[in-house]
């Protein structure tokens, strides 16, 4: 194949020799190299903003001519009155159809459109799309016709896809007889100009052909390559729809033939053919008949728009399937249905590209990973009940899953395509992976679910970094945002840990902020500082950029100050600063920071000095699932040289007040199905090299605790005892969860707690009774910055004070 599709001369042969029933086949086979089983529809709403169209199509219903009383174009008012039905009904689309140019021939048109304060259509409905987008969380697709490249170029500041079908490239259909004779608007060559121009101007657009119409089949393949060309060039076809003719009365086709089930299944798997795997083909249900799942078998992946308050205006005869039954004839067929945004997951990837700079912002904060919409209103950290997630088993419907689950069973390691597969998984399959996943955590841990009582210990936030997802750090310029700069004395980094002891603590976590003027010798005199409120507490202390920040300092390489850590008495490290390990992400995450491999340098070199590190992910902001297999291998990878990992720690972005979200730059973090899907993925990609999977219960509340111990989780982390990064961040779920409610939550979801130390040791029974008969925290000094010596870098002197 090429371009995507096969080879045209191919195409034609096998179209013109191969039986439906083949060609079905091969087309459903090369759709699931790209969706597998998930078959998408729009939730809209259907606007029909004026009638009358220049047009005169043979078999249209649509487009009608002026009425005396009766107004050419819907007010605002009642625009909006149809947006607002549909965003009560869940709608995300609001729909605009129209006739062709009807001000060109209908004098009342122009006369309404002057008393409305417009000077054509299109401008009117640029205006009524900014309308909806304003006063809705619609999101406004467009289809008015043949457009000129400055019409398109207005109506992508304010719609975030547009469309316009080719229908056919059969030059005889606009002769006298044929169905677009009298319709200007439907000659091939200007329908395809505006479609070029479309890609021009970067418009992710909706096209297709209309079967049944007079053309032969060999047409039908025609205006396919003809798209399929344009598309080349340009990638801005979203999705192709394959539409069957439907006879209406009162035209002039009324009783023409209509293209039957078996001519629109060979369209569809021609259609995907032609356009390959990556190409979302649409067929609309309510023109198919009943059993309408049966086209999936031919190749879609798509329903299209689906209302479930407004008719189909331009097929009035044939109502839309109730959204339970389009999931029922999904299913039935092996399907998965998933709503969608009028703009596809394709087009979503690169907003820069395909969207206008002021839709950004609400697109991020309505889609997830894939792009897809996210469907409830939870938040990483917020307080909103967690949602249902249906956990029924039932067969596998995804064969990417399936394949992906059975490369685990046998003991292999999943690749990067198979992992992006796992974590895209719904329905069923969703299902599939959490319980494996859960399996596979009862076979290597148990029923055991352990946790820590520590405490944190961020001892500053100031730090010279800026990177775009911190909510915790100070800089020059927010030095009193979220509360003031601070600085900790070593003698409450003492206090601090004392009083950690005599709460049953076995282990401070001990990070901080790149502080400017912190050197090597600083981290060591911190580590000093917390032995000497507790000689025998477990240091767990220092990010790989800290350590990195230290070692420079000191002009001295990784290895070397770590081994000083380590024999000052550091206990492991934590992995954190990770982030996501690609550097496209970390590029715009994180520019300051290690790159991704520096950090698996630090961490491979902690682990040759004899230090046990934790392995972290941060999802859910601008990173796509590629990224996040991406890095799930790299950490398997390094645990095969080095077993120098502890754990793995998911940990869901919290957005709230994380600034390239308050820019509007990152999405809102995972939905609650990705966060519990993170854990059993981690689980199946990690097994058997890391054995225990942990859960942040400060990012993802009880109750996704909950989910997530089902999902393959067997590690609550730490008591905490303080926490600031994710309260700087907007979380509210606490800064201490004390050893008998740790147990309280383990039992609740039917397994067995057990304390551990950092290291998954068991304690003292004296640690575990100091922990709970712990009295409550002294008040905290947040000590004022305070001037610092400070060393040059490469030259290691001693060159003045803050």
């Amino acid at each position: 194949m090429t371009h995507g599709g096969m080879n045209a001369d191919e195409l034609r042969r096998i179209a013109a020799a191969e039986p439906l029933d083949t060609l079905m086949a091969r087309a459903a086979l090369v759709r699931d190299e790209s969706f597998g089983a998930l078959v998408t529809y729009s939730r809209k709403v259907f606007i029909p903003l004026t009638r009358l169209c220049r047009d005169v199509c043979s078999y249209c219903t649509f487009a009608k001519p002026p009425r005396k009383g009766e107004r050419c174009y819907l007010t605002p008012e009642e625009v909006l009155a149809i947006a607002r039905a549909g965003e009560a009904a869940g709608c995300r689309e609001a729909l605009f159809t129209l006739g062709d140019k009807p001000e060109l021939r209908y004098r009342a048109a122009r006369d309404e459109l002057a008393d409305l304060g417009y000077a054509s259509t299109i401008e009117y409905l640029a205006a009524m799309c900014r309308l909806v987008l304003q006063e809705t969380s619609l999101f406004p697709h467009a289809n008015p016709g043949v457009m000129e490249r400055g019409d398109i170029a207005a109506l992508r500041e304010v719609s975030i896809s547009q469309g316009l079908m080719l229908e056919s490239t059969a030059l005889h259909l606009c002769e006298r007889g044929g169905p677009h004779f009298g319709s200007p608007d439907k000659h091939p060559a200007a329908r395809l100009e505006t479609i070029r121009l479309a890609g021009e101007e970067q418009v992710p657009f909706t096209s297709g052909i209309l079967i049944g119409i007079g053309e032969t089949r060999e047409e039908r393949i025609d205006a396919m390559l003809a798209l399929r060309a344009l598309h080349e060039e340009y990638g801005h076809l979203q999705e192709i729809i394959v539409q069957n003719f439907r006879a209406k009365a009162d035209t002039r086709m009324a009783f023409a033939d209509e293209p039957d089930r078996e001519e629109l299944l060979w369209t569809i798997a021609i259609a995907r053919l032609c356009f390959g795997a990556a190409m979302t083909i649409q067929a609309p249900p309510n023109l198919a008949g009943s059993g309408f799942g049966e086209l999936i078998e031919a190749g879609i992946n798509d329903w299209g728009g689906v209302s479930p308050v407004t008719p189909d205006h331009v097929n009035p005869e044939a109502p839309w399937p109730a959204l339970a039954r389009l999931a029922e004839e999904t299913a039935r067929h092996g399907g998965i249905l998933a709503e969608r945004l009028a703009t596809h997951p394709s087009h979503l990837r690169d907003l820069a590209r395909w969207q206008d700079e002021a839709l950004h912002r609400p697109l991020r904060e309505a889609i997830d990973t894939q792009g897809l919409p996210r469907i409830d209103g939870w938040r990483v950290g917020g307080t909103l009940p967690v949602p249902q997630l249906a956990m029924e088993p039932s067969e596998i419907r995804d064969g990417r899953v399936a394949d992906a689950l059975a490369t685990i069973q046998r003991g292999e390691v999943p690749d990067e395509a198979a992992i992006v597969a796992l974590l895209g998984a719904r329905g069923p399959d969703f299902t599939a992976v959490c319980t494996m996943a859960d399996r596979l955590r009862r076979e290597t841990v148990g029923d055991t679910v352990r946790f820590v009582v520590n405490r944190n210990i961020n001892y500053t936030n100031i730090c010279f970094h800026r990177c775009a997802f911190c909510a915790f750090s100070k800089g020059k310029l927010a030095a009193e945002l979220r509360g003031p700069a601070y600085d900790l004395d070593l003698a409450e980094v003492t206090r601090r840990t004392a009083e950690a002891w005599e709460r049953g603590a076995t282990e401070v976590c001990m990070q901080g902020g790149i502080h400017p003027h912190y050197t090597g010798q600083t981290y060591l005199e911190l580590l000093a500082a917390a032995k000497a409120g507790a000689p025998d507490i477990h240091v767990h202390a220092f990010s790989p950029l800290e350590v990195r920040h230290g070692a420079e300092s000191l002009g001295i390489g990784v290895p070397e100050f770590l081994a000083m850590l380590r024999d000052a008495g550091l206990g492991s490290l934590p992995g954190t600063a990770a982030e996501i390990l690609a550097d496209e992400v970390r590029e715009t995450l994180c520019p300051e920071k290690l790159t991704a491999g520096e950090w698996l340098e630090v961490i491979e070199a902690a682990h040759g000095v004899g230090l046990r590190t934790t392995a972290t992910i941060m999802y859910g902001h601008i990173e796509q699932a590629e990224h996040q297999a991406q890095h799930l291998l790299a950490i398997r990878a390094l645990q095969e040289r080095t077993g120098g990992f502890t754990e793995f720690v998911p940990l869901p972005f919290v957005a709230m007040e994380a600034p390239i979200y308050l820019k509007g730059q990152a999405r809102p973090g995972p939905t609650f199905r990705e966060a519990v899907l993170m854990h059993a993925v981690a689980r199946l990609v990690l097994h058997p090299v890391i054995t225990n999977i942990q859960v942040s219960w400060v990012k993802m509340g009880e109750e996704g605790v909950r989910a997530a111990l089902a999902a393959g989780v067997n590690d609550l982390g730490g008591t905490l005892m303080n926490e600031s990064i994710s309260r700087a961040a907007g979380a509210s779920h606490g800064q201490e969860l004390p050893p008998e409610e740790m147990e309280r939550v383990i039992k609740s979801s039917g397994r067995l707690p057990a304390q551990r130390n950092t290291l998954y040791g068991p304690v003292s029974q004296e640690r575990s009774e100091a922990g709970r008969l712990a009295q409550p925290l002294a008040p905290m000094e947040q000590t004022a910055p305070k001037k610092r010596p400070r060393k040059d870098r490469k030259e290691g002197a001693l060159l003045g004070h803050e």
